[in-house]
């Protein structure tokens, strides 16, 4: 879902104000480049087009970052670093808690929330057909994976999964968190009266997501599955 257009006051000068437009911040054409990354895919989006949006000539916008490439990977570093940290700083020994759940679902649909683009960008970044955007991916990705793995190990265990569902038990944790976002265009159809960013639908969201992470890692899954042993 695209971001709220803003209000034609905030994007036209008056007549009688002849100063400079402000040039961007960095985290302005970090926002610019993941909505048109998102939108378009890093090979469909030329520093031209980045440029125009945020009002820059394109020599300019190299002052901020030497390269296409260079800007692309620091989208996807400003998007996935903090969700590595969040996943790192979820384990805890023992059996899975509802509070830690709680917690990481909490910060991790926060930050998604803040960058409502991120989740398309990932889904069209792991479609793309580029070498290089496929290494630049890998490099965010990996370490998402492994923190993730090392999360939910000893929790799958304990939850009756088997060493070898386990790739798949983690693809399918990444697809519930991230697939809201992803699919926002089903939820507008699916119901169409739900503003899906409203602080409603995001608590339903979140609701859902700790009952889903839960059920499928929490102690009582392994407990089932032991009786019908």
């Amino acid at each position: 879902m695209p971001l709220p257009a803003p209000s034609p006051a905030s994007t036209r000068r008056s007549k009688r104000d002849s100063s400079p437009l402000p040039l961007p911040t960095r985290e302005v054409i970090l926002d610019t480049a993941e909505r048109l990354f998102a939108l378009r895919g890093v090979d469909g989006v030329a520093v031209r087009d980045l440029a125009r949006e945020m009002n820059l000539t394109a020599p300019s916008l190299y002052n901020h970052f030497p390269s296409k490439q260079a800007l692309y990977d620091a989208v996807l570093e400003r998007g996935l670093q903090p969700i590595v940290q969040f996943i790192s700083e979820a384990w805890h020994p023992g059996s899975l808690r509802l509070e830690n759940v709680h917690q990481t679902v909490d910060r991790m649909l926060a930050h998604l929330v803040g960058h409502p683009h991120l989740a398309r960008l990932l889904q069209r970044a792991l479609l793309e057909q580029s070498g290089s955007a496929h290494e630049l991916l890998s490099r965010w990705m990996s370490p998402l994976y492994r923190e993730g793995f090392a999360v939910i190990r000893e929790s799958a265990g304990v939850a009756g999964w088997e060493r070898e569902e386990l790739p798949h038990l983690a693809l399918g944790l990444f697809g519930m968190v991230f697939a809201y976002f992803t699919n926002i265009a089903a939820l507008a159809t699916i119901s169409p009266e739900v503003d899906p960013f409203s602080p409603r639908a995001l608590a339903t969201q979140r609701r859902f997501l700790e009952k889903a992470i839960y059920r499928l890692l929490g102690p009582q899954l392994g407990e089932q599955r032991r009786k019908h042993s």
